[in-house]
């Protein structure tokens, strides 16, 4: 957002009086949503993403998208969270203007690979509170493969890209360990580059690789077929991206704290329309809330978590889903024993620090919490009413009315924020409270 267009807005987190017992309904994937949007644009021809996600950050993608003379119109859909986008992409991409990320890395990631494809100057900037965000590696990759970047030095936005109407490709190396966006980005673009491209990750370690299989699935849909000859390494093609009517799957990670929610109250939550298969990071829920206890059942293409008489710690690398991260330590701020959670470093460049942003709002509400060089450790303590800061981030603020559920008169400063991927969240959250339960 270039600036905030809400106004921070306080909310004390509902307190059920027993166990949830609900069906919920979740809008479509962030993660689809946007690679669907940047695939369409540079397809061969009209494409429509149905169910999509829309929020504000798939609205400053569809912006940023515009901006690069891209058509996105919307049409009626038969999905319960807004209308299919019909998208219409133009001959060559247009330069002349700014490209506002606001608060979405992967507008970040995902669209400045396209800009060099313009024919002309194109500003790429974000809200201040997003500007700490990591873009230097990507703007080195990207210069190897033949973007022009002025940065004036910074390594970070807000910087330049002057488009040339085409980019060489080739031979680039890059290190992702920051963010699997990085490589995603790359390989979004990369059937568009006058010699395809061969992509090496140099760095220590890959965090979450279902979003890099989420990507080379998509490529693959739109018959862009992306090599892999060697773990870390992508060869991509030159090839025509087909255009494609694509269904966007439900937001799994949004699902989280929902599901959760089955275990903080003894309770079962089922989440409708759960695929059967998927390579967002999200459909490894169920195994991950095993872990604290809860049982999981797929039955005629719903889940149910069902939650026992105690939440249980847990040990985990989570360096597959950080994105997880904040849900899973908000049960672990209420189960019987420690958890550790590793492989998340990546995460403190996140909206927030994510880490150090846990660990205070946990020890805030009188928990024990311990930053790791790459993880965190909660040790469960009794919980007291108090302020949950959102820190501007969607997934700090739904881990405060997860805690909520069992800690009353818990107050997220700022409700406001999980419109970045979830703008229906609080009325979404008292629905599954208000349903009805068993006598």
């Amino acid at each position: 957002m270039s600036s905030l267009s809400y106004s921070p807005r306080p909310w004390t987190a509902p307190t059920p009086r027993g166990p949830v017992i609900a069906t919920v309904a979740v809008p479509g994937s962030k993660s689809l949503t946007g690679r669907e949007l940047v695939l369409a644009a540079l397809a061969d021809g009209p494409g429509t993403l149905q169910a999509p996600l829309h929020s504000d950050d798939s609205a400053r993608m569809i912006d940023a998208l515009r901006a690069l003379g891209v058509v996105i119109e919307e049409y009626p859909g038969t999905g319960a969270f807004g209308p299919d986008l019909r998208v219409t992409p133009p001959a060559r991409f247009v330069g002349g203007g700014v490209v506002d990320c606001g608060q979405a890395g992967t507008v970040m990631r995902f669209v400045t690979p396209l800009i060099g494809l313009a024919g002309d100057d194109v500003t790429v900037t974000a809200h201040p509170s997003a500007l700490h965000r990591p873009m230097g590696e990507m703007i080195r990759a990207l210069r190897e493969a033949g973007v022009d970047i002025d940065d004036g030095g910074t390594w970070a936005l807000p910087f330049t890209v002057r488009g040339h109407g085409r980019i060489a490709g080739g031979e680039v190396e890059i290190d992702a360990s920051a963010s699997s966006q990085f490589v995603s980005g790359m390989l979004l673009a990369a059937a568009r580059f006058d010699v395809g491209l061969r992509l090496r990750h140099r760095g220590s370690r890959l965090p979450s690789m279902p979003h890099i299989d989420m990507t080379i699935a998509s490529l693959a849909r739109r018959g862009v077929h992306v090599e892999s000859p060697l773990p870390g390494e992508w060869l991509v093609p030159p090839a025509v991206v087909h255009a494609k009517d694509v269904a966007i799957e439900p937001d799994l990670s949004n699902a989280a704290p929902f599901l959760a929610a089955a275990l903080v109250t003894g309770g079962a939550v089922t989440v409708a329309g759960w695929p059967a298969h998927s390579t967002q990071p999200g459909a490894l829920l169920p195994d991950l809330l095993t872990a604290f206890g809860g049982r999981s059942v797929r039955r005629a293409g719903d889940l149910t978590v069902t939650g026992g008489q105690r939440v249980t710690g847990a040990h985990l690398d989570l360096s597959a889903v950080g994105e997880l991260t904040p849900t899973l330590v908000g049960l672990a701020a209420l189960a019987d024993g420690p958890s550790t959670f590793t492989g998340i470093g990546h995460i403190r460049g996140h909206e927030t620090d994510r880490i150090a942003a846990l660990a205070a709002d946990v020890r805030a509400l009188g928990g024990e919490a311990e930053e790791l060089d790459d993880g965190i450790r909660i040790i469960p303590r009794p919980l007291t009413g108090g302020i949950w800061r959102a820190h501007h981030d969607h997934r700090m603020a739904t881990t405060g009315a997860l805690i909520g559920l069992a800690v009353p008169d818990v107050v997220v400063d700022d409700i406001a924020t999980t419109a970045k991927t979830m703008p229906q969240f609080p009325e979404l959250w008292q629905r599954m409270l208000s349903q009805d339960r068993p006598a």
